[in-house]
């Protein structure tokens, strides 16, 4: 069980790092950062940066998860529905609008695939390792 848990360590920090880095990019870059050109809206500017900083503190939470990532199911949970959530919003902007690029089609994959499968295996961990501290007090 020990290696499982640190497959899973490693994947989460890895993945956690798609946030981190576009959450940055977006939130120092903004809207410009897009290659959209120099003209662009103020507003539609600071609506891109917030998002961006959520993102990054979606995958900076993901890494507070990855030590004793077995004892944070809650935390763990609750950030996948938020992506999740984020996920089946652009999955209906997609249906309204057309297909979007394929940087955009990755992420939603990642939100609706990737994320909720990685929930579940934090829950097998989780339960493993509750189940190992139930043995161990010899209950």
């Amino acid at each position: 069980m020990m290696r499982e848990r640190q497959v899973l360590q490693r994947v989460v920090a890895l993945v956690a790092l798609v946030p981190v880095v576009s959450g940055l990019y977006g939130v120092l870059f903004g809207l410009t950062g897009l290659g959209s050109g120099s003209l662009v809206d103020v507003s539609a500017d600071s609506h891109f940066r917030y998002p961006s900083g959520l993102h990054l503190g979606i995958g900076i939470l993901f890494w507070a998860c990855v030590p004793d990532i077995e004892a944070k199911t809650s935390l763990f949970r609750f950030l996948t529905l938020v992506v999740a959530l984020g996920g089946l919003a652009r999955l209906l902007g997609l249906s309204l609008t057309g297909l979007p690029s394929l940087l955009m089609m990755a992420a939603l994959f990642v939100e609706l695939i990737v994320t909720p499968l990685l929930c579940l295996w934090q829950a097998r961990i989780a339960a493993r390792a509750d189940a190992t501290a139930v043995e161990a007090r010899g209950l």
